[in-house]
């Protein structure tokens, strides 16, 4: 490894602008001039994106603006010692030392580890007043160089190692149970280089010294341990400070959390420890969202290729859901204005017609003109973003494999699966295929000059090739005669009695593990269907799978909510009577996830009940003809179900059933736990 400073990357007590764009450009230059890079400018632009997203000034005089660049060669500190002081945005004034950190677009773990311990030492006093008392350029090599890790300290100008400081004792109001706070923090930048591992740093010294058992998991480029699943399992709250998306957020499924940018996690370790801890005391401070049963088993060793393979395609679906959501939506409204034959002419109206202009011939809305423009246009926006689902599967289960780098070739092979006519079964092989060649590729140790090249070009060109080329010369085919053959199978049963028996099997899913996999896997089904089908039979299958997988998916939040706050109200802890009130509106709106603190609490009395519930529903929505032309939206999308009061009634019953059910079970099935499990919140309120 090549070193990551050298004098000539060093500025001292020079003046480099006046604003901190000048001061980036100029050591984007130095970077350049020093062979470590090829475009200044183009540095400069990655390095100045980074910070408008968030100033990069922190306290103490400190910037750190940086980026990952296709134009960087060598991974390169740059730095500049100000004089005077220009603003980078930190709260207490302007910074007087500027570390640039540049980074090639797809540098090596240890690269990035290497830039991650600067990160974390300007976090250390000692280390930014060694900066500021430094001579020459090669004292601050040498201090920069050591606290990286790339040359020994001097063993007589060695420091002592620093005391490690006891854990205080926490006050009470950091106390829960009579017991110091466990607060576990998931913290995570942009370019998960710098902010990352000082805000890891700085809460975990706040903890320390609040006397608060904190535990961090930072989530940076060049990798992250996971927490085990023990020290998660007993945490009372969660911290996440973070720019991006966490990580495997189901495994925090269920604990009151504290999200904010991870500048704060910096700034404001304190504060955000205190109000971790005042959240796990509130039944009603917002919480995790996803499965508890998914989050409980989360390993702490390496995941198994079963359990890889189920992450990756959870992650194409939750990426999915909202192009199926919005565009579902945007249909059903255009069936609301336009009328059912909406979808005959809409195309010709918004291309030929305007606000201006409205259509005059071929009127199916009872609106008349206006809502025959708008109904054309809602539904060939919710068409267009429909269009998208196959696409944006296959692209997020290989960005789940393979990162960015994954993204173009897994949703050129989904576009291909669509071309095939293979479907979404098409689209989940099509984005495996994508994500591991672009995995591959990825891991492979390319000549230098090439290596900028490598993620923006080398690796979507050559993972679309492999990916589509496969789709189209040997599976595509394959898996088209696949899944007619599947929608020909359903299509026979319509009309006949085995449809109910689809739609319990369906109702069983939605009800088993409430947002988890099993749950996912028939709501992608429904809406894969529902996107192919043709509108001009509203009758057909894919919407009946539809109305059935909606309604069966509203009853467990649904019951819960009318066992705990009608029907058995003692049966329940105060806390869970609090979360029914919440879940009547979440069953309503067909968020099946209202249902996982009961489901948590007591899963082997709730979980069968919602079973039995969604079966019903399920079969009953079948047995009735019940369509659904919107994918989710609960009651609230009532103008795209048909027939409405079959709807209702199938979610009434499996909602009375499962409600009567899980208050019997709870009255007279393990009693003697319900009561000890009831005394448990009193004292952990009056902790």
């Amino acid at each position: 490894m090549s070193d990551t400073i050298t004098p000539a990357l060093v500025s001292l007590d020079a003046s480099l602008g006046d604003d901190k764009a000048a001061v980036i450009r100029a050591l984007a230059t130095r970077v350049v001039a020093e062979g470590r890079a090829t475009d200044a400018e183009a540095l400069f632009e990655d390095a100045w994106a980074r910070e408008q997203k968030d100033e990069t000034g922190l306290p103490g005089g400190i910037a750190i603006p940086h980026a990952k660049s296709a134009a960087v060669t060598t991974p390169s500190l740059a730095f500049a010692r100000l004089s005077p002081g220009v603003d980078f945005g930190a709260p207490d004034g302007p910074a007087d030392l500027v570390f640039l950190i540049a980074a090639p677009a797809d540098a090596a773990e240890a690269h990035l580890a290497v830039l991650s311990k600067l990160a974390r030492s300007l976090m250390q006093s000692d280390f930014t007043d060694g900066l500021r008392a430094a001579r020459t350029p090669d004292d601050v090599v040498h201090i920069v160089r050591v606290a990286i890790g790339e040359e020994a300290a001097a063993p007589a100008a060695e420091p002592a190692a620093p005391a490690v400081a006891p854990v205080a004792t926490a006050d009470e109001s950091l106390t829960i149970d009579g017991r110091p706070a466990r607060i576990v923090a998931v913290t995570a930048c942009a370019t998960g280089i710098a902010h990352t591992f000082m805000a890891a740093d700085a809460l975990t010294a706040a903890g320390k010294k609040d006397g608060v058992e904190l535990t961090v998991e930072p989530q940076g480029s060049s990798g992250y341990q996971a927490l085990p699943s023990s020290v998660i399992d007993a945490a009372d709250a969660v911290i996440f400070a973070v720019d991006v998306d966490v990580r495997e957020p189901q495994r925090f499924a269920g604990k009151p959390v504290v999200r904010a940018g991870v500048k704060r996690g910096i700034e404001q370790p304190d504060a955000m420890i205190r109000e971790a801890v005042a959240a796990a005391k509130d039944p009603a401070a917002p919480r995790v969202s996803g499965s508890a049963s998914s989050a409980s088993t989360a390993p702490a060793a390496p995941q198994s290729w079963g359990a890889k393979i189920q992450r990756v395609l959870l992650t194409g679906v939750s990426y999915m859901i909202p192009f199926v959501a919005g565009g579902g939506l945007l249909i059903a409204l255009g069936f609301l204005l336009g009328g059912y034959q909406v979808t005959a002419n809409a195309a010709h109206v918004i291309v030929q017609n305007s606000l201006w202009d409205l259509p005059t011939t071929d009127i199916t809305s009872p609106l008349g003109p206006l809502g025959q423009y708008l109904g054309s246009v809602a539904f060939m926006i919710g068409s267009t973003s429909m269009g998208f689902l196959v696409s944006a599967l296959a692209g997020y289960i290989a960005f789940a494999i393979a990162d960015r780098p994954g993204i173009a070739p897994g949703f050129v092979a989904g576009a291909v699966a669509v071309l095939m006519n293979a479907g979404f079964i098409g689209g989940i092989i099509g984005g495996l295929l994508a994500g591991v060649v672009a995995w591959w590729l990825g891991r492979l140790d390319p000549p230098r000059w090439l290596r900028g090249l490598m993620p923006v070009v080398i690796i979507p060109l050559i993972g679309s090739i492999v990916a589509s080329g496969l789709m189209i010369l040997f599976l595509g085919r394959p898996i088209a005669s696949l899944m007619e053959l599947l929608n020909d199978g359903l299509t026979s049963l319509a009309g006949t009695g085995a449809i109910v028996g689809v739609g319990v099997i369906l109702g069983l899913m939605m009800c088993f593990d409430l947002g988890g996999p099993v749950n996912k896997v028939a709501y992608a089904f429904a809406t894969a269907g529902l996107a192919t089908a043709s509108t001009s039979d509203i009758h057909a299958v894919p919407f009946l799978i539809m109305a059935a997988v909606m309604s069966s998916g509203m009853v467990p939040p649904l019951a819960m909510a009318l066992a705990s706050t009608v029907l058995g109200r003692d049966a329940f802890t105060p806390v869970e009577r609090e979360n029914g009130k919440a879940a009547w509106l979440l069953g309503a709106s067909f968020i099946s996830e209202g249902a996982i603190p009961f489901a948590a609490a007591d899963p082997l009395r709730v979980i069968p009940a919602n079973l039995i519930g969604g079966a019903i529903t399920g079969g009953l929505s079948m047995a009735l003809g019940v369509s659904s032309l919107a994918p989710h939206g609960g009651i609230f999308v009532f103008f795209a179900i048909n027939p409405f009061w079959g709807f209702a009634f199938s979610i009434v019953a499996g909602t009375v059933v499962t409600a009567l059910i899980v208050v019997a079970l709870k009255k007279w099935v393990g009693r003697k736990e319900l009561a000890e499990a009831e005394v448990t919140p009193a004292v952990v309120a009056s902790a």
